[in-house]
């Protein structure tokens, strides 16, 4: 994990405002999360809390956020002084994070992708069974190891690039480009295949593993012009996965 969010975190908040985070990523994943209602949920990799907000006000009884990054810890922490959601927070890597109990979903937006070496990517996949109940749910959003990353089309109209070398290795970096409206920022995820992100699950014990496409909300669809979103769509940069603890 080489990225430091520390410095970035206030410009990794704004990007949550990019329309394909909005209308794909969010809706996507607070779809697979479904009924929330008296569930306690951990927000693995939660940044600045905009997960750990949208999942508490969904409906969910216990809400703890994780992350490794100081300062997007500080500003969940903020937040939460501000508006008294009652959403816990804990700084730690997830890979290294001890137990705090047992929950009924754990969710993850850009957490595996940070893996660069298998045994990164199973010590994650342990963590996250570890913080589940027997029959508990993992839905996730990460970069997509199904698609041919060395021949992808420019995402720039949406607000960001993803640059790859020319060898489809594991453990290759992919490096996002984020352009806000006055500023760009990086950030560094790594290719891992879908084999090797099935392997770590089952090694951890889910016994079913989705890899579910992308899909746009109604609200994205009537928002732009048709054909906006066929290059996101046709080359989807990004999964979802949705598994169950056996």
């Amino acid at each position: 994990m080489t990225t430091d969010y520390d410095p970035i975190a206030e410009q990794y908040q704004l990007s949550k405002q990019q329309p394909w985070r909005m209308y794909i990523e969010s809706y996507g994943l607070l779809d697979l999360a479904g009924d929330l209602s008296g569930k306690a949920v951990v927000d693995l990799a939660c940044g600045e809390g905009f997960y750990s907000r949208l999942l508490k006000h969904g409906g969910a009884q216990r809400v703890l956020g994780v992350d490794s990054s100081q300062g997007m810890i500080d500003l969940a922490s903020k937040q939460e002084v501000e508006q008294q959601a009652g959403i816990e927070y804990l700084l730690s890597d997830v890979r290294e994070m001890v137990h705090a109990g047992e929950f009924d979903l754990a969710v993850a937006a850009w957490l595996l992708n940070y893996a660069s070496t298998t045994e990164q990517l199973e010590a994650m996949c342990q963590t996250v069974s570890a913080c589940l109940k027997p029959g508990g749910r993992f839905v996730t959003v990460n970069s997509s190891p199904l698609i041919d990353w060395t021949t992808i089309p420019s995402y720039r109209k949406y607000g960001f690039e993803a640059l790859f070398g020319d060898e489809l290795r594991p453990g290759a970096p992919i490096t996002w480009k984020f352009y806000l409206e006055n500023e760009t920022f990086d950030i560094e995820n790594y290719y891992l295949s879908q084999s090797a992100h099935e392997e770590a699950l089952r090694g951890a014990g889910f016994s079913e593993i989705n890899w579910r496409p992308l899909r746009v909300s109604a609200e994205g669809t009537t928002a732009y012009e048709a054909g906006y979103w066929d290059t996101f769509l046709t080359v989807q940069p990004v999964i979802f996965i949705e598994c169950v603890k056996g």
